[in-house]
């Protein structure tokens, strides 16, 4: 693909406007230039006498309408001029009634009439000496009981022969132009699409190269901004993981230190002392775990979400669980399969600690991958779920590690989810129990299809 050169987007815009302005104007000045003038309505004297005469909507020779109607004052308008004169003379003289009874306005636009003309619908030429009236007008003429007889056309509610053809043409002429238009409108609107889908997959992944930069000036300044961002964002979220790994890993001598001297300590506080810091330690543990797999960077790859949770299922009930997974359709999301793995298996190990059987379903909704997994367990408070995703914070409150855990278990559960540009919500399970729904994004190419 061929760039032309950065210019602002002000610019590419007015010119976009002007080079359709001047495309549109010389198709309209060909069109003028091309097209045959229109044939103008001609009204002879016979065919106004013979209104006034009947009294009553008449047509012409030509087949055009002319209607009557009775006012109390005369038509306005300009009434002079030598054609509307000469017309009034011999109006007059045909209707046997004096010039003085008889008033030509003309209620249009004016038109000048040459003598030779053809009359409109092929009638025969109009000698140059006939008195006759093109255009909008209103002839009238004074009764005996003094009003006025007012003849005039009848308006025209339809499009003309040769306003037609010149529509066409005009129509034409546009469809000529909007390649152009849609050359640049495409020009201008394809950087800017680029960033909004660099956004979109930052979203589901915060590892993703950093976007190319090209286009008008403000969307090249725009994308370089984006990339500092996300560069200044990931080396955020690398340095607040390295910290928090290297806390937790030099936690691990002073509990290594307090192993040894709760040695002298009596026996009645040794083994709580000796489960604190068990438990001390299998924090520890799980959050260097965490940094861990969080700080090493994994190619995301093309998931088949389905068949993953069927796996895990299947794994849990081959340990003698009572896990299963409802049969899905094919559902595919980008993502880190390690990552993602951990994920429900983390969602699994739950349901099956606080309840007695896991059940698992996959499907599609409004372009995102739903993961199910219910138990039949006790649930969660309302007011409680939030808490559940804080690190560390065990809502089961027997301090029971192999019932409660550690309390990281969800907080890792989200930040997988979120980092896949998903999240994972808790709500209340159909036939009772808890409810963990999980969201992830269509893999790009199975959304182009959706849609």
């Amino acid at each position: 693909m061929i760039r032309l050169p950065s210019m602002p987007l002000f610019l590419q815009a007015l010119g976009l406007v002007v080079a359709t302005l001047i495309a549109a104007e010389i198709a309209t000045v060909v069109v003028i230039l091309n097209l045959p003038p229109p044939a103008p309505e001609v009204y002879t004297v016979a065919d106004v006498a013979q209104a006034i005469r009947l009294n009553r909507p008449t047509q012409t020779r030509e087949g055009r309408d002319l209607t009557t109607r009775t006012d109390a004052r005369p038509p306005q308008g300009p009434t002079v001029g030598h054609r509307r004169l000469q017309f009034r003379a011999a109006l007059a003289d045909s209707l046997g009634v004096a010039p003085g009874d008889v008033i030509v306005a003309q209620t249009g636009p004016r038109i000048v009439a040459l003598g030779g003309m053809r009359m409109a619908g092929g009638g025969p030429p109009v000698d140059h000496d006939s008195p006759i009236l093109v255009g909008r007008f209103e002839v009238a003429v004074r009764r005996a009981e003094g009003r006025w007889l007012v003849v005039s056309p009848k308006s025209a509610f339809g499009i003309d022969p040769w306003q037609q053809r010149l529509l066409l043409v005009l129509g034409l002429a546009a469809l000529g132009v909007s390649p152009l238009a849609w050359w640049f409108a495409r020009r201008l609107t394809a950087p800017i699409g680029a960033l909004a889908a660099g956004a979109e997959r930052l979203g589901r992944d915060p590892s993703a190269p950093p976007l190319e930069i090209h286009g008008s000036a403000e969307v090249t300044a725009a994308v370089r901004a984006f990339n500092e961002m996300q560069e200044r964002l990931s080396q955020y979220v690398d340095d607040r993981t390295g910290m928090i790994g290297a806390i937790a890993h030099d936690l691990r001598t002073p509990l290594t230190r307090m192993r040894f001297r709760i040695e002298s300590a009596p026996e009645e506080v040794r083994a709580k002392l000796a489960g604190d810091i068990d438990q001390m330690d299998a924090m520890v543990s799980a959050t260097l775990a965490f940094v861990r797999d969080a700080s090493r960077p994994r190619e995301r790859v093309k998931l088949e979400i389905a068949s993953l949770v069927e796996s895990i299922m299947d794994e849990a009930a081959e340990t003698g669980a009572d896990s299963s997974a409802e049969a899905a359709e094919r559902v595919v999301v980008d993502g880190d399969p390690v990552a993602l793995r951990r994920l429900i298996t983390n969602l699994v190990d739950n349901a099956l600690k606080f309840g007695t059987a896991a059940r698992g379903r996959v499907f599609t909704q409004d372009g995102m991958a739903i993961v199910e997994i219910e138990d039949n367990g006790p649930g969660i408070a309302k007011d409680q779920i939030e808490h559940a995703f804080e690190p560390f914070r065990r809502l089961e409150t027997s301090r029971n590690r192999d019932t409660g855990g550690i309390g990281l278990g969800l907080a890792v559960v989200r930040a997988i989810a979120r980092g896949h540009g998903g999240d994972v919500l808790l709500g209340p399970a159909r036939g009772g129990g808890l409810n963990a729904r999980l969201r992830l994004p269509l893999a790009v190419a199975a959304t182009s299809r959706a849609d």
